[in-house]
């Protein structure tokens, strides 16, 4: 199977609204008292992530039966070249002590090759979508990366520094940090939405997994930026780096790390 024979208008359709309806369940449990749980690799949980996903599950099974889904909650399900990808919370630590940084992520991949992202961002009020060779939005808004070309331009952002600063890639972070103009360190969808507005020009996190980004690969590179795991390799189900920057930029940072 291949992304031709697929309906992508009626997947985004469907994936939007599984992201409003779940947008709407994570803002009723946020900034209120939970329950938190550890799941086995000490990461939290609450009933909000649940709840979020079975309503996403609930929605794309109800329009695409036969489709497989992956979520972070309820692990895969199915099989199927058609693979939905869902982090129903995606940020959860900010999520329980009432930040505003987390997301609903929702990715479809059709025989490896993930085609379609929504992330919205209840609490910022705005979602970004995008469809392979169909461009990307944000709000009805088309998204467009910024066409920054030097490192010493560069306003860029590191995610999961610790794991980062624990890598033999450390010191050419440190090297980069000298050379841009600016470093931040936003995190989650947040440096991603802001990458494919133009709001920034290279994104660098470590210790993510595809739920993570999978969205929010497809919307960078359908407003024309350029994203690879660190090593410049492709992204896939098991890729726990990335490397997200504008076109001009991207091989320059390549480059720059591996020499």
């Amino acid at each position: 199977m291949n992304a031709e024979s697929v309906d992508l208008e009626r997947a985004l359709e469907v994936a939007r609204d599984a992201a409003r309806k779940a947008s709407s369940i994570a803002l009723g449990y946020f900034r209120r008292p939970l329950e938190i749980e550890r799941k086995s690799d000490a990461s939290p949980v609450t009933i909000a992530d649940r709840k979020c996903e079975m309503e996403i599950r609930r929605i794309i099974q109800g329009a695409f039966p036969d489709h497989a889904i992956f979520g972070e909650e309820y692990g895969h399900s199915g099989d199927h070249d058609c693979l939905w990808l869902i982090d129903p919370i995606d940020g959860t630590r900010s999520f329980i002590r009432g930040l505003e940084f987390w997301s609903v992520q929702i990715a479809l991949m059709v025989d490896g090759e993930i085609v379609l992202g929504v992330s919205a961002a209840p609490p910022f009020e705005e979602t970004a979508w995008a469809v392979a060779g169909r461009g990307a939005w944000m709000d009805g808004a088309p998204l467009k990366a910024a066409s920054t070309e030097t490192l010493e331009e560069m306003d860029v952002s590191l995610g999961n520094v610790r794991t980062l600063a624990r890598s033999a890639d450390w010191p050419r972070i440190g090297k980069l940090v000298e050379t841009a103009a600016r470093t931040r360190g936003y995190g989650d969808f947040y440096p991603y939405h802001r990458l494919a507005s133009g709001g920034l020009d290279a994104v660098i996190e470590s210790d993510i997994n595809i739920l993570d980004i999978a969205a929010l690969t497809v919307i960078v590179r359908e407003a024309g930026g350029m994203v690879t795991q660190l090593d410049g390799g492709p992204v896939g189900l098991e890729s726990t780096t990335i490397l997200a920057a504008t076109t001009a930029l991207h091989p320059r940072l390549i480059s720059f790390l591996d020499d």
